[in-house]
């Protein structure tokens, strides 16, 4: 990893994360009661938890809007939750949450994966993404997983911030 990369990572206290794409791998699951299930990686989801309990910020913005989803994410810690949106509509979203929590964009890596991630991350923010994510999206980021959306690319991201940082293997030392 670059020096101005790691650099870039030691500012972070806040990670803001897509869903579909980011925490699964864009599947959906149609059932006929109308509910689409998603399949999320256990050790994101470790990633996530382990971020929320050394005190950073976990926000979701995601246009899905299941009950199973929000509940997998509070189950984790995540209480900054915006599920819902309009595909198009995740900028103005981002900008009355960083209003009402006055971070600073250098405080910010933004994990998407896709078109509707797109004016986010091109907002000065840390643009990360998984590997398969759109060809669009792989151009803008700052920093590319080596891993797939919902195969590990959220805990990636959360390891290399806080190994920049020194706090990876905090809780064992």
């Amino acid at each position: 990893m670059n020096s101005s990369l790691t650099d870039r990572f030691q500012r972070i206290t806040t990670f803001i994360f897509d869903i579909d794409g980011v925490m699964t791998d864009g599947s959906v699951i149609a059932l006929e009661s109308g509910e689409q299930p998603r399949i999320f990686n256990v050790r994101d989801g470790y990633g996530i938890n382990r971020a929320v309990r050394l005190g950073y910020r976990v926000a979701i913005i995601s246009a899905q809007s299941q009950l199973g989803v929000r509940k997998r994410l509070e189950y984790l810690g995540v209480t900054d939750i915006f599920i819902g949106t309009s595909p198009d509509g995740k900028l103005p979203v981002f900008k009355k949450y960083l209003a009402e929590t006055n971070i600073t964009l250098d405080e910010i890596v933004y994990m998407g994966d896709d078109l509707p991630d797109y004016e986010v991350m091109r907002t000065g923010i840390l643009a990360a993404c998984p590997a398969d994510s759109a060809e669009e999206i792989l151009a803008l980021a700052d920093y590319i997983s080596p891993k797939n959306g919902g195969y590990g690319a959220v805990r990636d991201l959360i390891e290399q911030v806080l190994k920049a940082q020194g706090k990876w293997m905090s809780w064992f030392e």
